[in-house]
């Protein structure tokens, strides 16, 4: 594997959260149905341009389009051919972890071993509720679904006990997926712990950097792999993703014109349904913009230089773009698929395979 990724460089994909926010110049939103159709389209247009990864995030709320991330994926799987589908994140703190494995081992097999999965805790807290679960259970709650996943992954069948979900004895866990076991990985958005976490449960970690200096997450990657090491896990299962939003014009002040606006309508309903007040500034955003900072925003050029950096920092095999954010018109997020696959990836991957 570690031959493969010395090869051919670093995996460059993208992932959508399923949003559905009005336009910011006509005030228009689209519905549900068309955004899914929208994100299945983007998928096909990816696979097409020949990148290495689509992802599909989980919200369960009427803003959003996608909760049912292996449906979705599903419906992705049989209008593309060899890209990877992953979800971009599963909140596994609030969803049975057999259930959750039977999708997408199912979603394996339809998708001719193409299915990932990264797991979080979710950046919002409604399906607990929904699902019949406490908040303050969250962290327990995902370290014992993890460590049942895991498991039901190594396993056809599996005796188990714990906390949360009924106990399992001689159980058969079916279907096997297609791949001899589901790639794993675990959202991280900051914390020393999480990352350790992850290092100690032997999977790959996604760092979602969403802006500022991408430094400051440079202890999350030593832990990361610290964690691993002491936990006798083979250090070609430690990968690395990183996770962040985009936008790519001709050139930076162009990518900069064009996506303000969205970009501060994202972060206003974003605010608003975190229950807090306010924006992005013009001003703010020449700064988040700025050429040593994580917000990729800018030419093809500018992109490849922000994703070289942080490959310096992080040594990371994996990059994925959300650039669908804030009401941007579907024709603007198919020219970006278009200048990520053509302009940024091939240099990106000759750099890194060095």
């Amino acid at each position: 594997m570690q031959e493969k990724l010395k090869n051919t460089g670093i995996e460059i994909g993208l992932y959508t959260l399923g949003d559905l926010c009005s336009d910011p110049y006509t005030g228009q939103t689209i519905c549900a149905h068309q955004r899914i159709k929208e994100i299945i389209e983007a998928a096909k247009l990816a696979d097409e341009a020949g990148l290495d990864l689509f992802g599909v995030g989980e919200h369960h709320r009427l803003d959003y389009a996608t909760s049912s991330i292996p449906v979705v994926l599903a419906a992705i799987a049989q209008t593309t051919k060899r890209i990877k589908l992953t979800s971009a994140t599963t909140v596994l703190s609030t969803v049975d972890p057999v259930r959750l494995f039977e999708d997408f081992a199912t979603l394996d097999l339809v998708s001719d071993g193409r299915a990932e999965m990264i797991a979080g805790r979710g950046a919002f807290i409604e399906s607990f509720p929904l699902f019949g679960f406490r908040i303050d259970d969250n962290d327990a709650l995902f370290s014992e679904h993890m460590e049942l996943f895991l498991k039901l992954n190594e396993q056809e069948r599996v005796s188990w006990q714990g906390r949360f979900r009924p106990a399992l004895t001689n159980a058969e866990i079916a279907p096997r997926p297609l791949q001899k076991e589901l790639p794993i990985w675990v959202g991280v958005g900051g914390t020393l712990e999480s990352a350790e976490r992850a290092g100690r449960f032997g999977v790959g970690m996604a760092m979602a950097i969403l802006g500022g200096d991408p430094e400051r997450f440079k202890p999350l990657a030593d832990v990361y792999r610290k964690a691993g090491a002491k936990a006798g896990h083979a250090p070609e299962k430690l990968k690395i993703g990183v996770t962040g939003h985009g936008y790519i014009s001709k050139t930076t002040q162009q990518a900069k014109e064009e996506f303000y606006p969205y970009y501060a309508n994202y972060w206003s309903y974003v605010n608003r349904q975190r229950g807090m007040g306010g924006s992005v500034s013009r001003e703010d955003f020449e700064q988040m913009t700025a050429p040593d900072t994580a917000l990729f925003v800018g030419s093809p050029q500018q992109i490849v230089e922000k994703i070289l950096r942080q490959h310096e920092l992080f040594g990371h095999q994996r990059f994925l773009a959300q650039i669908d954010i804030g009401g941007l018109p579907f024709q603007k997020v198919a020219e970006g698929i278009e200048l990520l696959a053509t302009q940024v990836m091939p240099i990106v991957k000759k750099e890194t395979s060095k």
